[in-house]
């Protein structure tokens, strides 16, 4: 089953058949029919994106070639820059990316066999014990330090590590597949590469666009530039375009119809140096879900951007440049655009939008994630109720106070440039509270209802996060309200203008004014509540330590000008949820009757019988405190269910930690700031991240004895239990079946959504 997933159009390893070519006729082994989907099935999910152990990133013809570097990518603490090493963007070749520090991992280096049949032959030789918890001298997870040998310190690794061959702690390579991989090595590991390109109908629509961002004039030169920076982390596809053939924006030297010749910037908003026009490059590689941000760009779409951006009587008489005051104020940049044209289109796909900075590579570790609350719901304002979209004379007044730090680096000045922006954020802050006090109190009307993105659903995974349409989990406790200059910086400030190999002054000055986006965003809500409510609800949000981030950065919040909201006093947030999944009918994409059960059913109602049973069951365990329901301390952030029925199918389930803390306001310490007895659990249909952490396999004849196991597990002991009866541990003889039947569940309920998953954080249970 999961091997559609590994050979099919969704991992776009491409065979000769598929580019409408006749087969391989040759015995030869072939990298693209091979060897790619067995490094598919078994490597790519350590080894893809920005976070591959060693750089080594085995998803293509390209990334294996390239080969591996000693340098990471994610490393806070560095005090300079390094050089960008994105795949497929800032080399290409082999020779280009030797100069770079990247070493062959597929040559042989004189009697010496390739890096990779070392590393594989010291795998293939120490299998790990069938179903047995693992060593505990492997260190796995993110804090792993990976010591990344060259081809002449093989040895050496081998010696002090004899059980960390590849794969990595993990069942490995059938024998088969072994003898595959280790044959094609041995003949020199011959490529063929295979570059994926665009249809018919796929090419005559990429034309439309690019000749649309490319229309000449200093209007259009304008929106061009602004739909790209709002557009270049998607994998956009195109109406009845090939299953699994998705698009990137790019600046290039030539214009359609020529090769892309590729301007490769650190950011998409630095100064490309030359002519250029932007152009639809097709993603090459597997993809991975974690990288796997979607945006839909047919015909209805291209209408849409030209009745948004086109059709009004407005222009831009000059084109601002490409510095860093350009960089970090896009509002001035781009003041010439109406502004009820800029957000309107980031609320038509909100959810993209949040997911760029939500699940893109500034939230990859704890210190960017801890900003944040590990579940909570997200709002949007109604554009004729913000008074930024509404109100010109205001605009002119706010612009100025909302640039951004971030684009000078210099580490002795972190300090200084954060008081600095700290404080025209609350000016700003201050301005819009006196705005906001002399306009209508705050009604149902404020929320933008317009679609099914108008409500989200965020949850945080320790390291990781992902955004979910719907109102998912029992009621959070926060929630983000959403207006256009919010919504814009936080995508500034975290995806276009965030340099992932920048330095610790860079990363730092990113995530200390993301923390003032949260607040602003959780001001924003409570302008929703009663106004003698406010500051108690603040008060829960900021316990302890946090009312010293209170006084020290931020604004106070309005507590006086009233609420157009009826709700009831004694809860009025809780009051407000409820009301709101009320009114939200179809806007809610994902009704949840597992974790907000209100009646004797607690199923969906669309599903086989014993898979009702088994969601009426497992809904004993959500929406409960650690403090009484003791198997939470034992888990992990996202664990998957495996539901199998009694005819063959099944259905899959997230299983998320909600860690509670007292605050989020503070880059380090969060340990200190944990509630664990408040800790809940989540459970929901389909896959709400990217990186599962482990995996239960259930027969749905079991769910019952499982829930009981869970509700009367106590301690360590009890819960080794649980996982030697269900758990599918790294060392499980089927786990890659079981580990890439979540995709393959993705692929077959949201296609387009579909990725190979990444298990660098399945745990050692």
């Amino acid at each position: 089953m999961f091997f559609r997933l590994l050979t099919g159009a969704v991992t776009l390893v491409v065979c000769s058949t598929a580019l409408g070519q006749a087969p391989l006729a040759s015995p030869a082994i072939s990298y693209t029919r091979d060897i790619q989907p067995i490094l598919t099935e078994k490597c790519v999910a350590c080894h893809a994106c920005n976070d591959a152990a060693c750089q080594l990133n085995l998803g293509s013809a390209e990334g294996a070639t390239r080969g591996a570097s000693k340098v990471p990518v994610y490393k806070g603490d560095r005090t300079t820059p390094v050089a960008p090493t994105r795949i497929f963007y800032d080399a290409s070749g082999p020779d280009e990316w030797r100069r770079k520090g990247f070493y062959s991992v597929l040559d042989a280096q004189g009697a010496q066999a390739a890096l990779m049949e070392r590393m594989l032959e010291l795998g293939h030789n120490t299998p790990l014990t069938p179903n047995a918890k693992l060593p505990e001298e492997i260190v796995l997870g993110l804090n792993r330090d990976n010591s990344c040998p060259a081809p002449g310190e093989f040895d050496a690794y081998a010696q002090k590590h004899p059980k960390e061959g590849m794969p990595l702690a993990v069942t490995g390579l059938t024998d088969k597949q072994y003898q595959t991989v280790q044959t094609w090595l041995k003949q020199g590991a011959p490529v063929d590469q295979h570059a994926i390109k665009p249809s018919a109908g796929e090419a005559a629509q990429i034309a439309e666009w690019e000749a649309l961002l490319n229309r000449p004039g200093s209007t259009e030169t304008l929106v061009g530039r602004w739909l790209f920076e709002h557009l270049f982390l998607a994998h956009t596809y195109f109406d009845n375009g090939v299953p699994g053939h998705f698009f990137q924006w790019v600046r290039s030297r030539t214009p359609s119809g020529q090769p892309i010749d590729l301007i490769a910037t650190r950011r998409p908003n630095d100064d490309p140096g030359t002519t250029f026009y932007y152009r639809l490059m097709p993603v090459q590689g597997v993809i991975v879900h974690k990288t796997h941000i979607t945006y839909p760009m047919g015909k209805q779409k291209l209408e849409r951007v030209k009745q948004l951006f086109y059709s009004g009587d407005w222009h831009a008489t000059s084109l601002p440049g490409y510095g860093p005051r350009s960089r970090a104020n896009p509002f001035e940049t781009f003041e010439a655009i109406p502004a009820v044209a800029r957000y309107q289109f980031m609320l038509d796909n909100a959810e993209y939008f949040v997911r760029t900075f939500i699940r893109g590579p500034v939230c990859r570790g704890q210190i960017a994630t801890d900003v944040i609350r590990d579940n909570f719901w997200a709002l949007f304002q109604e554009p004729a109720h913000d008074r930024y979209i509404t109100d010109a004379a205001y605009r002119g007044e706010a612009t100025p106070l909302l640039a951004m730090p971030g684009q000078n680096d210099d580490v002795g000045s972190v300090l200084s440039l954060w008081h600095s922006f700290r404080d025209k954020r609350n000016e700003y802050v201050k301005l819009r509270q006196d705005a906001y006090a002399d306009m209508p109190p705050p009604s149902w009307a404020t929320l933008w209802a317009g679609n099914d993105n108008a409500l989200l659903t965020i949850f945080r995974h320790f390291d990781s996060a992902s955004v979910t349409k719907g109102l998912i989990g029992e009621v959070p406790q926060t929630m983000w309200l959403f207006d256009f200059p919010l919504l814009e910086r936080t995508y500034y400030q975290l995806a276009v203008n965030f340099d992932v190999f920048g330095n610790v002054s860079h990363q730092a000055q990113t995530r200390l004014y993301f923390d003032l986006i949260r607040n602003g965003a959780e001001a924003n809500f409570l302008r929703l509540m009663p106004a003698d409510s406010r500051a108690s609800i603040l008060s829960d949000w900021y316990q302890n330590s946090g009312k010293i981030k209170m006084w020290l950065d931020y604004e106070k919040i309005d507590t006086s000008t009233p609420t157009g909201m009826i709700l009831d006093p004694t809860d009025p947030k809780r009051d407000f949820a409820l009301k709101l999944i009320d009114r939200a009918g179809t806007l809610n994409a994902n009704p949840d009757p597992i974790n907000r059960c209100t009646g004797a059913y607690c199923s969906r109602p669309d599903i086989a019988q014993e898979f009702q049973f088994a969601e009426q069951s497992l809904s004993r365990l959500t929406a409960r405190p650690a403090a009484g329901l003791a198997v939470i301390n034992q888990l992990p952030e996202a664990t998957m269910l495996r539901i199998e029925g009694n005819n063959g199918g099944r259905e899959m389930y997230s299983m998320l930690r909600n860690r509670a803390h007292s605050n989020v306001a503070f880059m380090l310490g969060e340990a200190y700031r944990l509630q664990p007895g408040l800790d809940t659990l989540t459970i929901f249909p389909g896959v709400l991240s990217s990186y599962p952490n482990f995996m239960f396999n259930i027969p749905a004849t079991d769910v019952e004895a499982f829930v009981e196991a869970m509700e009367q597990s106590k301690d360590q002991k009890s819960f080794e239990a649980i996982v030697e009866r269900w758990g599918v541990r790294r060392s499980n003889p089927q786990f890659w079946q079981y580990f890439h039947d979540i995709g393959e569940y993705i692929n077959e309920t949201d296609p387009v959504e579909a990725g190979v998953l990444d298990m660098n954080r399945y745990e050692n249970l």
